[in-house]
């Protein structure tokens, strides 16, 4: 697959994720109102959604190449491993 091919199909994974998490949470805070009497069966389904959207996401993300993002490493670059902590080039002052 070409890089902008890769890109929109991406791109359009992303947004479709995004769109099936947000039917998913919607449905399920909707179903909480009794007003509206929503069919309880499918709140499970409205939970899934939330999570087959997370999946579509990643799944986008990794295919259009935005996984790589610079916050990936944070916690092991910050806390972790003192191979992965960036050096500190702060000497002291001396006078």
């Amino acid at each position: 697959m070409k890089r902008k091919s890769a890109m929109i199909a991406g791109n359009g994974l992303m947004g479709l994720g995004l769109l099936t998490m947000i039917v998913g949470i919607g449905y399920a805070v909707l179903n909480q109102l009794p007003k509206l009497q929503l069919p309880a069966v499918l709140t499970p389904v409205a939970i899934l959604c939330i999570f087959i959207g997370a999946l579509l996401w990643l799944v986008g993300a990794r295919i259009s190449g935005r996984e790589k993002v610079a916050d990936r490493y944070y916690w092991l670059r910050h806390c972790g491993d003192q191979r992965c902590r960036r050096a500190s080039h702060h000497r002291p002052h001396t006078h």
